[in-house]
């Protein structure tokens, strides 16, 4: 694929791209932030018998986020192959929404998941729930593999900071809005458990709808711009491509490798404090459902603006030096949970902070990754990416959950994720994104640094 510098943006196909985001982050937003969480914590600590896994008890708040883990941990191993069978194919499209599709169909089941399920009982709907919430967020983190594949052909270099932060923020309004309507029915039916199951399927209705009506309909099938070696299948050269990518990034594109080392360490904190944020404030601080929706609801429409905010930052400063900054707003607020987060009024004003850096730094990092990877090789190395992508994040989940599983407090556990962003930043600051631009073969023209 040549460089896209002088390409003429289409603005239809930009605004399929971008509604993805608004389809697919309700399954983050209602399901994976504010309600799947405490629901499945809250259903196994309504269990008489303890639930247990090779014959050791799991503790109740340690459940989801080791099942989150799961999902994530499985992703490193075929994301990356699905990304290598993307950029030698016509098929990234067409795989983007089988995956779509199928997370949102898992997502639509959770209704099903309640107390006393018949035949399995509590502590078979607990696991049911689980393995749901394995399938749906493997699919979600595979279908995003393509999804982020797309930005480099459908933006050129000097826009792709703004058509992520944009994809971003219609991403916080459509999961606002549909949060909106669940805090609705809490409100308005008597059958919390009931009302609980309906936003969680709700959630899956609408991934797949908005998908069907903009992506499906409005990004373009491109020919592959590389060829299989005959006689070689998908899942071989796949395992082989990916040896070679190691190697090549370590050789050629050492920035490249560099960044998105940073950026595995540091997302991992943006993710677990994404998963674990209601979960928290459920368990220590004794918040109730209702004002965790409002919470995930103002979080939403403040990172909106957020977004925006960070965008246009990057364009003045440098998507670099606009993630800086957010992280260090990480860190701080990390700080604050740990030490000083005890009343809900407390809450809020942290969860506001926390929004205007949230979609900022995501977007931002996704468009800075996207500058410094080679021509054709785009679905190839979004694989990589999105082992550590939002709603995909292992290490610091599974740590959350051992320290839970260990001291028995959420609140000690929190304080760990600090050391994320703490060596995260440490590397990005070292990141030459200049050379890491001319080293994949592109132009840093246009392109504030």
């Amino acid at each position: 694929m040549s460089e896209l510098v002088n390409q003429k943006d289409d603005d239809r196909e930009i605004l399929g791209w971008t509604m993805y985001d608004w389809a697919n982050s309700t399954f983050s937003t209602t399901v994976i932030t504010a309600l799947l969480g405490p629901y499945i914590t809250a259903l196994a600590g309504s269990s008489e018998t303890p639930l247990a896994v090779l014959g050791v008890r799991i503790e109740p708040a340690a459940i989801y986020p080791f099942a989150a883990s799961l999902s994530v941990f499985l992703q490193v191993f075929f994301l990356p192959i699905l990304g290598t069978i993307a950029d030698y194919t016509n098929l990234k499209k067409k795989m983007m929404m089988v995956f779509a599709y199928t997370g949102a169909t898992a997502t639509i089941f959770l209704v099903f998941v309640q107390a006393d399920m018949p035949v399995i009982g509590t502590n078979g709907a607990v696991l049911y729930a689980s393995i749901l919430a394995i399938i749906a967020n493997l699919c979600f983190g595979a279908a995003v593999v393509f999804y982020n594949a797309f930005l480099p052909e459908i933006a050129s270099p000097e826009n792709r900071d703004m058509v992520s932060s944009k994809g971003f923020a219609y991403g916080y309004l459509g999961g606002g809005l549909l949060l909106l309507v669940n805090l609705g029915m809490l409100t308005v039916m008597e059958d919390t458990g009931l009302a609980v199951r309906l936003s969680l399927a709700s959630a899956g209705a609408w991934w797949f709808l908005f998908t069907y009506i903009f992506p499906q309909q409005r990004l373009k099938v491109r020919d592959a711009a590389k060829q299989m070696p005959e006689g070689v299948g998908y899942f071989r050269h796949g395992i082989r491509t990916i040896r070679k990518t190691l190697s090549e990034m370590r050789s050629k594109y050492p920035v490249t490798l560099q960044y998105l080392i940073a950026y595995l360490i540091y997302n991992d904190g943006i993710q677990t404090v994404i998963i674990v944020a209601t979960l928290f404030a459920a368990t220590e601080l004794g918040v109730e459902t209702t004002s965790l929706l409002l919470l995930v609801l103002m979080v939403q429409f403040v990172a909106f603006g957020g977004a925006f905010l960070f965008g246009y930052l990057a364009k003045r400063f440098g998507a670099k030096r606009a993630i800086v900054l957010s992280l260090f707003i990480w860190s701080g607020l990390v700080i604050y949970a740990y030490g000083f987060l005890y009343t809900e009024t407390q809450l809020f004003i942290m969860g506001a902070v926390m929004a205007v850096v949230l979609g900022g730094s995501q977007a931002l990092s996704r468009s800075l990754f996207s500058q410094m990877i080679p021509a054709d090789h785009e679905a190839e190395y979004f694989g990589f990416y999105e082992v550590s992508e939002r709603g995909t994040s292992w290490l610091g989940p599974m740590a959350f959950a051992a320290a839970v599983q260990i001291t028995g407090s959420q609140r000690i556990a929190i304080i760990s994720l600090i050391i994320f962003f703490v060596v995260g930043l440490a590397l990005l600051m070292r990141v030459d994104v200049e050379k890491g631009i001319r080293d994949a073969g592109h132009n840093p023209e246009g392109v504030v640094l």
